[in-house]
């Protein structure tokens, strides 16, 4: 049983002086296995105080010093990889396979940021003017709880890199992730101050981070709504912001594309995660004349994965996070085919085997339309919403007709036509016949999905601003 009471301030783990205290529940079990005391707006103006102190030494520092911290971060982190990966398991059902890329990625972020850094030129000249590109402030960074570790290293590699002393925010719904990273994060040795981490609800401590004059930075992984919502609360402050929001991704099939090996990569593009992903490819394109094809290989398909405890290495889909993620998953399905979508596997209800946990049956629907509810909405649960297209063109108008533009997929045997395809797609990223992501290319969305890039030289930039100094 965790029982986690204590935020991680000033380089020190410290009692915190919040007293909402929240059950964490086992979501393949059902099972209570731990309570969080969340911190306050009191806890998080101390974390900014303590940033702001090491800031004014940090900003300061080194190329070579900053590299040194991010090799010991690394292995300070590689050397929890274990615990890490349990713990994604045990709180929010990552399958194993997808808590261990994870807890690998979660180290790898700082061996990345400390690459980059190392050909990274702070200074660069434009005619007679010197451009020095220098540390913003501290930052905030703001984690989810789908990718707690990962997104948490991410941030603060780039952040450290850059010379920025940072207040971390994970989600309240990971306490259990976030104190193992801290744990691990401390044992780096790094100087008092230059990271702080605590939990808290959004309208206080998220709040007094988005609305604090301290914070010069934000970096922001979640829901489009909430982006929004910390864009207003620090444009008094005219706070610099990094916004990785809401996704609603299209996986293009092409008619040249061989779908016994498009389809498989389609499907776990779709349900990576348990569909708890904002990169999921959650509506698939796919050309009229292969759909009975298409039906025949994703029933079948889909109808063999294995749901049930993510522990097991041969399960596919784990739990969803709690029971308000399975209402909601539970609610689309409903709305799917109540505006006239057609069901070719999975549907309401825990699969037949399984009578405990958030389990939701990976759901497939055809005739649908690009206007209904389950092809706009980021439903973040197993739910697939194939369509169909007869040229290239309109594929490529279905693709670009949603609000969301964070990732997308194209599945080809020519590489030259995908790429053309590609070019005109309204994505941050485009990924041709593969669904892992490149770590040092930059990653973020456009339209509603998000403001900057996360990720290598683009992610190091956007914790810096330059300063340009002319001479005569």
């Amino acid at each position: 049983m965790w029982n986690i009471n204590q935020a991680y301030i000033g380089g020190a783990f410290v009692p915190v002086q919040g007293t909402e205290i929240v059950e964490v529940i086992n979501p393949a079990t059902e099972q209570l296995i731990g309570n969080v005391t969340l911190a306050n707006r009191d806890d998080a103006k101390r974390a900014i105080a303590a940033a702001q102190c090491a800031q004014r030494t940090f900003g300061r520092s080194t190329k070579a010093e900053r590299i040194d911290m991010l090799r010991r971060l690394q292995s300070a982190v590689l050397a929890r990889t274990e615990l890490i990966r349990e713990t994604a398991i045990e709180e929010y059902g990552a399958p194993v396979a997808r808590a261990q890329w994870v807890s690998q990625y979660a180290s790898q972020c700082f061996a990345n940021a400390a690459q980059t850094l190392e050909r990274y030129q702070f200074a660069r000249h434009v005619d007679a003017t010197t451009v020095i590109m220098e540390p913003v402030g501290v930052a905030g960074l703001i984690a989810p709880w789908n990718s707690t570790a990962g997104t948490i290293c991410s941030k603060l590699a780039s952040a450290i890199a850059a010379g920025c002393a940072s207040v971390i925010k994970p989600s309240e719904l990971s306490p259990i992730q976030t104190q193992v990273v801290a744990e691990a994060l401390h044992d780096a040795g790094l100087p008092a101050g230059i990271f702080n981490i605590l939990l808290g609800r959004g309208m206080d401590v998220g709040d007094e981070i988005s609305t604090s004059p301290g914070i010069s930075k934000i970096s922001f992984t979640g829901s489009t709504g909430t982006g929004k919502l910390i864009v207003r609360a620090g444009v008094d402050s005219m706070k610099r912001v990094s916004l990785a929001l809401t996704g609603k991704s299209a996986a293009i099939v092409l008619d040249d594309a061989d779908l016994a090996k498009a389809i498989p990569l389609a499907l776990h593009a779709a349900f990576m995660n348990n569909g708890q992903a904002c990169v999921a490819g959650t509506r698939l394109l796919v050309p009229r004349k292969d759909l009975n094809e298409v039906i025949e290989l994703v029933h079948d398909l889909v109808s063999a994965m294995r749901v049930g405890d993510p522990r097991d290495p041969a399960t596919l889909i784990g739990p969803l996070v709690n029971h308000g993620q399975y209402e909601r998953v539970q609610h689309f399905i409903r709305r799917g085919q109540e505006q006239g979508a057609r069901l070719i596997v999975g549907g309401e209800g825990r699969p037949d085997n399984l009578e405990k946990g958030y389990f939701v049956r990976p759901t497939v629907f055809v005739d649908v339309r690009n206007d209904m509810d389950i092809a706009r909405e980021e439903i973040f649960g197993p739910v697939l919403s194939i369509l169909t297209y007869e040229s290239e063109d309109e594929a490529i108008a279905v693709a670009n007709d949603s609000n969301y533009g964070l990732q997308a997929y194209i599945f080809s045997s020519q590489q030259n036509r995908a790429r053309h395809i590609a070019a005109q797609l309204e994505a941050g990223t485009v990924l041709i016949n593969r669904i892992g992501p490149d770590l040092l290319a930059p990653f973020g969305g456009v339209k509603q999905s998000g403001i900057g890039r996360e990720f290598g030289v683009f992610g190091l930039e956007a914790f810096l601003e330059p300063k340009a100094i002319v001479t005569e």
